[in-house]
């Protein structure tokens, strides 16, 4: 019986046990007020993606909703791509604005600047780009654009940590980007997220961070402090932290492998309707368009390889339907397929993916 290939596979060794036995055996395993490893891995971070300032939180889901929380955009809009995780939406919406969704481009998957110019109103807050599968989109256009038109810039790089833009890392561009250290990421965590924030008030949008990822707490001294504002538990915990900066000092060697896999892919996969390569790219995946979708992943994990769907369009669900004129979106959400790229995959495991895709597409 073969062993099945993974889709996702975290990448650890002793370091990361080691971290874990560490943080359990000194009895200090999470502190709302993010002291210890948590304080570290945000330092480490900021100097990894040269931000102003970086704020830890336990997911890419509460990232997303402390940094929109930052703008005053309830009653306004935000503009989206619909081809991301639901989580990009629900914060747009948990913080009082409407979702705007715009179309993709044809390449990348990521959203297309020329469908932003024509979605903007008298109401629109802010633009939320993301970074799909770690391919960095076009930041410098919408940059342009968001500073022209005054709105506010806030990424999704849930994908792309570790990628770059211009020689820069993303991270360092809008006034604040999302990262998750989701097990399956780039950067593996227990749960994990953080906020990286560049503007010249970072040490005041640090501050309201602060306290709006440990609910609401402010001026804490010994056993005393204030709650001004209703906020939720989202800090992130020591044992995440620690297995965090033991996964940093990795990353650059871990997606250049990643980068590699997508090369390969790039070259020897068998249809036009694929990933491009991008040595800026982080490759949390590697996508392909496939038109009889269901058969291909069938046979594909009867052949001991696991796919996966990433993602069905945020626009199609219930809790959002409406008329949207995304045909690009909807086109690809009904055939995109995503394969593995984890740097645990062997040689032999990408020549049986490569071989066992070209001959099921």
């Amino acid at each position: 019986m073969y062993k099945k290939i993974k889709l996702f596979d975290p990448i650890i060794d002793e370091e990361e046990e080691q971290a874990i036995i560490n943080v359990l055996k000194s009895g200090f395993w999470a502190s709302g007020a993010g002291g210890g490893n948590v304080l570290k891995f945000e330092q480490e971070f900021r100097k990894y993606v040269n931000s102003d300032d970086c704020v830890a939180v336990n997911s890419g889901t509460a990232a997303l909703n402390l940094a929109l929380s930052l703008l005053d955009c309830k009653d306004k809009e935000v503009v989206l791509p619909s081809l991301s995780f639901v989580s990009t939406a629900h914060a747009v919406v948990i913080n009082g604005a409407k979702p705007v969704f715009v179309d993709i481009d044809t390449k990348t998957l990521c959203i297309d600047i020329n469908k932003i110019k024509k979605s903007i109103t008298k109401k629109t807050a802010a633009i939320l780009p993301v970074h799909f599968a770690g391919m960095p989109c076009n930041l410098k256009e919408i940059i342009d654009f968001c500073n022209e038109n005054k709105l506010a810039l806030i990424e999704d790089a849930a994908h792309a940590t570790g990628a770059k833009l211009d020689k820069k890392k993303i991270g360092s561009h809008g006034m604040a980007v999302c990262f998750s250290f989701h097990p399956v990421k780039n950067l593996a965590m227990p749960t994990g997220g953080l906020i990286s924030i560049n503007d010249h008030n970072h040490k005041n949008m640090r501050k309201i961070l602060l306290a709006r990822r440990w609910c609401g707490i402010t001026n804490r001294k010994d056993s005393e402090y204030d709650v001004k504002e209703i906020s939720n538990n989202y800090y992130m915990n020591e044992f995440s932290a620690a297995v965090g900066l033991v996964q940093l000092r990795k990353l650059n060697r871990l997606n250049k492998i990643r980068r590699d896999i997508a090369k390969l892919y790039s070259k020897n996969i068998n249809t036009e309707h694929k990933m491009p390569f991008n040595s800026d790219c982080s490759y949390h995946f590697y996508w392909i368009l496939v038109k009889n979708r269901n058969k291909f992943r069938k046979r594909m994990l009867e052949n001991g390889i696991e796919t996966g769907i990433h993602y069905r369009p945020i626009h199609s669900f219930n809790c959002y339907k409406s008329k949207n004129n995304l045909p690009i979106t909807e086109k690809v959400g009904k055939e995109i397929v995503t394969i593995p790229t984890h740097p645990n995959l062997t040689k032999d495991n990408l020549e049986k993916i490569i071989n066992l895709t070209n001959k099921f597409l």
